[in-house]
């Protein structure tokens, strides 16, 4: 049984961070097999590349094997592993950075996040937009215009708008207060907005 949809906490991980506590390296293996799709996903959308991403997971897994003796419970497994990822995924953007024909975008010139920006989907029926992809797929255009963005506004779009992580749980993975938190997300999605009209036009 899970407690949410978006973190997948599992009930017995606790048994299995015990068991990986004392040695035992299959228990390890339960957790990798639990949380590999989860945390490729997150790699992949940080990186925009596929190799990179599996590398970023792999180093992400062997760091938290290493580290397991410390994980104390005071976040969950899934918290305390997305953090891990996050943390190789920018590490691996600082060495390859997603070529962008866009310069990122800093937090100090995004948008005043004095109300709340709905999430980013892109609409079903745009055919005019559709059109001018060029046979192009939408999502590699999104994924695209995620790439461009300061790496602060790329994480937490991840997070929330695409993992549906909570903000407890946001809060908890980049250890920034929750009012930072929504402030992020207001303008990390103006400034997503902002990249996809000049791709899509004005939808």
């Amino acid at each position: 049984m899970m407690s949410n949809k978006s973190d997948h906490v599992y009930d017995d991980d606790v048994t299995f961070i015990s068991r990986c506590q004392k040695g035992d390296t299959e228990a390890f293996g339960v957790l990798v097999e639990r949380y590999q799709k989860k945390m490729f996903n997150i790699a992949f959308r940080m990186t925009g590349d596929y190799e990179a991403a599996g590398e970023v997971v792999q180093e992400a897994f062997l760091s938290a094997f290493r580290a397991i003796k410390t994980f104390r419970g005071e976040a969950t497994f899934a918290t305390w592993l997305t953090t891990i990822v996050l943390n190789h995924a920018k590490n691996s953007l600082k060495k390859t950075r997603v070529i962008s024909h866009y310069e990122p975008i800093s937090l100090d010139q995004a948008a005043d996040p004095h109300n709340e920006t709905p999430r980013f989907d892109p609409p079903a029926d745009s055919m005019s937009a559709m059109e001018r992809l060029e046979k192009k797929d939408i999502q590699e255009v999104v994924q695209e215009a995620i790439n461009s963005l300061d790496t602060e506004f790329r994480e937490i779009l991840i997070l929330k708008d695409i993992q549906e992580v909570s903000y407890e749980e946001i809060t908890a993975i980049l250890k920034i207060p929750d009012g930072t938190v929504k402030s992020r997300i207001f303008r990390a999605r103006e400034a997503l907005r902002e990249r996809l009209k000049r791709k899509l036009g004005d939808w």
